[in-house]
């Protein structure tokens, strides 16, 4: 067999290969073809291995700790000059004719001979000798003079620029790294060049003596946590490279940041960007599934299937096991997403809470994680037998504690007192069919207690196999019933109630030494207690990274798709075409609206125009004051309301063209108006801190004996926009501090306020179905805020300042830029959809009328232009 059977895995987690030699192995000091195998020795930090060329033999593992003698031996003949005989008190046997299997351990004291075909018997053997001395230290000091001789080597390694590409490469940073995969490290020497990253291994033991990886292929970056250290880097290219995905780790989080900003500011450098507030959108949507938006939050939490310390994890969803038939359409099949694994057994909860409140600061709710190497491979022992063995020294676990029941496991994790472990994402993944479920190596895996012998994992009645089993989990997580509390979950996972007061309150807490931040290892001076902890955090398990401060918004489960194709999201936008221009006004247009035929406009040189759409000519034209004019609405059919800068608002007649009412509003300019006409209400917002709601307006002076509220802020009334909550109307005003004040008209209580920007809100609109509100600032930027959970769920900036901002009342949004360009944006897909130069200008406001489907904008270049909206067959 061509193909190496050895592999990092044989070896102890985080043991060390350094180098391997042709050899020949015999129990005698004599070679003949009875007793000698032609092979290759393996020098590892703990161990010999022993690979030979025929497969049919096992490989044989001499630990150096079950070394008797190590000794040169002398030739008895001419032919053979290099030998070394090894005195083993016992040994183990590995992949016997290649099977997958435990270690057989042979309990007998043995002498093995090592006829080494090129290299020098003394030169081994000091080599061997400095690691069997090692190996009777204890971990912390052995692990320290392992490090020193590893660093000895390091040193005397310099990186080969013939495995370059282009050996003329100029080489940007050298530095030494590890590249990680579960359970192994290999360590080497990382080059960076202007165009390609290259990992040299200081052993053999990689497919390739140099892996390569060109920059022009990269395309997602992620700093990781390892082993509570932020120092690993993970790199995925295109699926076509020859290297699509590595893991990195450096010897300081100043090597990781470098490595990690050269390549961010590579001009070869493309990375595909998804930000959290895009992607949870997304997932509020029902664009992006549940599995989905877990695996990403899982990714941004340093939780990566390279790392078993750090799987991602995934929740237990559904709570019965017996059932003939899984009803997704009942409650009490699933499980409750609001409280961790602990807590959902009130019985076992109370003990564990007596235990709590017993115990001694700091304290911890349960003894043992949801998460962890062990626990990971409890799951996945069939589909990576190699990593178990690996993990337990060279054997399974016991047949009646291995994974052999879903229905025993699940009742396990809710009444065992050391036992809170959620799911791995394998659970849910339908492309892979369930196939960690099976033994699908034939392993024997041995006996349980009644006779019977481990194999395939029993499923509930409702699966009739692996695939249907996987995949009718995944109807349950991407069901209505999870969609709809899934939230929960990841506050107790990756949010707000993971650590702090709202953790206790949750009773969600862990051991301090899960957490990112408790422990500072590189503080811990003591090789003993540093040690001590580098084992609890890799065997324990550690809590993701919190990627939310705040309540995650929830899921707008009325409005999730089972499927919805790229092409559906873009026939949700318009085609737009301009169908007329005009010039009206002298200086800038700061407000104009549409009713029937008439585009009404209002401006900063104080004038009031009208515009007929058929005739295509101005049929109004009125000076209502010598200030500024702010806003317009029209009130009725042939009523607009118009604010001013003079403090005052005026009711202007289109059809009489006369000024029917005028009256003092504010002490300051009104700054914003907005219409209620279910209420038949106006209300007011001025830069004298007060918004007022007016009734009456259409009986002649009666205007201010109409006042119905004033709603009283710190500063200035920037803009105003309402929501509906069955019978209650709720006045939504932004300020010029950034902030946005939530009234209850009826009875003008302030519900609450909420800070969205850091400079004035210029414009804001509300998304009933979705309980968003989305409001651009002063400085541009455009924020989408939950009002269920009063938190920003998205924010964009884009390449200009955003100046205008309207919404066709389903899932469109328009926003004018400062450079007068109009961005067609859809809520729902969470993309932009359209983009033009409309003004030479800033755009200063966007009015769309349903009733002729178009948009009429308005600019400081004084221009008027109208839309015509269409959608794509």
């Amino acid at each position: 067999m061509d193909k190496p059977r050895f592999s990092m895995l044989l070896l102890e987690p985080g043991e060390i290969y350094f180098e391997d030699f042709s050899c020949i192995m015999s129990d005698k000091e004599s070679v003949s073809e009875e007793n000698a195998r032609q092979g290759r020795l393996k020098l590892c930090s703990k161990s010999l291995v022993f690979e030979p060329r025929d497969w049919t033999y096992p490989l044989v593992k001499l630990q150096f700790k079950d070394c008797d003698k190590l000794s040169i031996v002398k030739p008895r003949s001419q032919e053979w000059r290099n030998i070394i005989r090894v005195s083993m008190k016992q040994y183990a046997e590995m992949l016997a004719e290649n099977v997958l299997a435990p270690y057989k351990f042979v309990y007998e004291k043995r002498d093995f001979f090592i006829f080494f075909d090129f290299a020098s018997a003394e030169e081994c053997l000091s080599q061997m000798e400095q690691l069997q001395r090692a190996s009777t230290l204890h971990a912390p000091e052995h692990n320290s003079m392992v490090a020193t001789i590893l660093h000895s080597r390091y040193m005397r390694m310099v990186f080969d620029p013939v495995m370059m590409d282009d050996f003329t490469e100029e080489i940007i940073c050298e530095l030494q790294a590890e590249k990680i995969s579960p359970l192994v490290r290999h360590q080497g020497k990382l080059a960076l060049t202007p165009t390609t990253i290259y990992f040299q291994p200081f052993s053999n033991v990689e497919s390739s003596p140099i892996l390569k990886l060109k920059l022009s292929d990269l395309k997602r970056l992620y700093k990781r946590r390892f082993l509570l250290r932020q120092v690993g880097l993970e790199i995925y290219s295109a699926e076509e490279s020859s290297l699509p995905h590595i893991y990195l780790t450096f010897q300081s989080e100043n090597d990781r940041d470098r490595v990690y900003k050269i390549l961010e500011n590579s001009p070869h450098v493309r990375l595909q960007s998804v930000h959290t507030d895009e992607m949870t959108l997304q997932w509020q949507n029902g664009i992006v599934s549940n599995y989905d938006y877990l695996m990403y939050l899982n990714c941004l939490a340093d939780r990566s299937k390279n790392d078993l310390t750090q799987y991602p994890v995934f929740p237990w969803v559904i709570s019965d096991y017996v059932s003939e038939v899984l009803d997704l359409s009942k409650v009490e099949t699933f499980r409750d997403l609001s409280k961790p694994m602990g807590a959902l057994n009130p019985d076992r909860f109370e003990r564990l809470k007596e235990r709590y409140d017993e115990m001694c600061e700091p304290k911890f709710m349960y003894g043992s994680h949801y998460s962890a190497p062990g626990l990971v491979l409890f799951y996945l022992v069939r589909k990576y037998p190699q990593y178990m063995l690996c993990l337990q020294n060279g054997r399974f676990d016991h047949p009646d504690r291995m994974f052999n029941s879903v229905k025993d496991v699940y009742n396990n994790c809710l009444r065992n007192m050391s036992d809170f472990k959620e799911l791995v994402p394998e659970f849910y993944d339908v492309e892979a069919k369930g196939d960690f479920l099976l033994n699908m190596y034939e392993i024997d895996f041995g006996e349980r207690h009644d006779g019977s012998k481990v194999n395939d994992v029993a499923l509930p009645a409702w699966a009739s196999s692996p695939e249907d089993f996987v995949l009718k989990l995944r109807e349950a997580l991407e069901s209505d019933y999870v969609s709809k509390y899934l939230h929960l979950w990841i506050d107790l996972i990756f949010g707000y109630k993971q650590r702090g007061e709202e953790a206790v309150k949750a009773y969600n807490v862990f051991h301090h030494v899960c957490y990112e931040g408790a422990v500072d290892l590189e503080r811990v001076c003591d090789m003993n207690d540093r040690h001590a902890l580098e084992v609890q955090i890799m065997e324990f398990g550690q809590v993701p990274k919190q990627l939310f401060t705040k309540p995650h918004v929830r899921r707008i489960t009325h409005r999730i798709q089972p499927s919805l194709s790229q092409s559906d999201q873009i026939n949700a936008s318009y085609e737009m075409e301009c169908v007329d221009t005009f010039r009206l006004h002298r200086e800038a247009v700061t407000c104009v609206v549409r009713k029937g035929n008439r585009v009404v406009s209002v401006g900063k040189d104080g004038t009031l125009k009208v515009y007929d759409t058929v005739r295509k000519k101005q049929i109004r034209s009125v000076i209502l004051c010598t200030t500024p004019l702010s806003s317009c609405v029209m009130v009725d059919e042939n009523t607009v309301a118009v604010g001013s800068w003079d403090n005052e608002i005026y009711l202007y007649d289109v059809e009489y063209g006369r000024i029917v009412e005028s009256f003092r509003a504010h002490d300051d300019s009104v700054s914003c108006l907005l219409w209620l006409q279910n209420e038949r209400v106006l209300v007011s917002g001025g830069w004298d801190g007060v918004a007022r709601a007016w009734g009456s307006l259409r009986r002649v002076g009666q205007a201010l004996r109409g006042l119905q509220a004033e709603l009283d802020h710190d500063v200035g009334v920037t803009s105003l926009s309402y929501r509906r909550r069955r019978q209650e109307v709720d006045i939504l005003a932004g300020t010029s501090d950034g902030e946005v004040f939530i009234w209850e008209l009826s009875t003008r209580k302030l519900l609450t306020k909420v800070s969205v920007h850091s400079s004035a809100v210029s414009c804001a609109c509300v998304v009933p179905s979705a309980d968003r509100m989305v409001t651009i600032g002063e400085e541009g930027d455009m924020r989408v805020t939950d009002l269920g959970v009063l938190c920003s769920v998205y924010q964009k900036q884009f390449e200009a300042a955003a100046t205008a901002l309207c919404w066709d009342a389903g899932d469109v949004l328009w926003l004018g830029l400062a450079t007068g360009g109009l961005k067609q944006w859809h809520l729902h897909s969470v993309a932009q959809s359209g983009d033009r130069h409309a003004h030479s200008d800033a755009i200063s406001s966007i009015y769309f009328d349903e009733v002729s489907q178009t948009l009429v904008t308005a600019s400081k270049d004084k221009s008027i232009k109208i839309w015509q909206l269409s959608r794509p067959s």
